[in-house]
């Protein structure tokens, strides 16, 4: 069984995504050629996918955090919690590789060895979160060098769903390592 957190990554967040994606089929089509109205909902696409990607991952923390802290003496539970989430990075940053692991390495695990040993594949898909989040702050920051972009500065659709296959990988990935990791430390299932 999912996290809520995953729950909402497959139900609204990825509603939000799919409006995009139909936005961008309604402006540009969907058959091949150069769309140069399409360029700005890339860039919209690219920043939503990361935001949703932030946001599912803020909450698998906070979700975990919850779970964590639930077992413990009342006493100690508003302690700990505060502790956990205060300064977390994905409340402020991007959710980057080093951003994510901040946060869940805090509760104790090792976060991105743990979600590397879930599957091999998992590595390339964590490259891919960077390059996702170097475009998202070239395009918040109008910024594009293209030695920080891959060579280039032009977004392309298919970039974009790669990106977005690859978070949908990981967003599964981190359910299955959280859900493993609090069973290990409480002894129960968390979801």
């Amino acid at each position: 069984m999912p996290s809520k957190s995953h729950e909402k990554w497959s139900g609204e967040r990825s509603e939000a995504l799919r409006q995009i994606a139909n936005a961008h089929a309604t402006v540009g089509g969907t058959s091949r050629g150069r769309r140069y109205a399409t360029e700005q909902i890339n860039h919209a696409y690219t920043m939503l996918l990361s935001s949703q990607f932030q946001g599912f991952s803020r909450d698998l923390h906070s979700e975990c955090v919850d779970y964590i802290v639930d077992v413990l003496p009342a006493s100690y539970q508003n302690f700990l919690r505060t502790l956990l989430v205060r300064d977390r990075k994905l409340d402020k940053g991007n959710p980057n590789a080093g951003n994510i692991g901040s946060d869940f390495n805090r509760l104790g695990m090792t976060f991105w060895k743990d979600v590397k040993a879930e599957e091999s594949r998992n590595d390339r898909r964590k490259e891919l979160l960077e390059e996702l989040n170097s475009w998202r702050n070239a395009i918040a920051h109008q910024d594009f060098d293209p030695s920080k972009l891959g060579g280039t500065t032009t977004l392309h659709l298919s970039t974009i769903k790669q990106w977005h296959s690859s978070v949908n990988r990981l967003a599964l990935a981190f359910d299955r390592v959280t859900r493993a990791y609090v069973i290990t430390l409480t002894g129960s299932n968390p979801w």
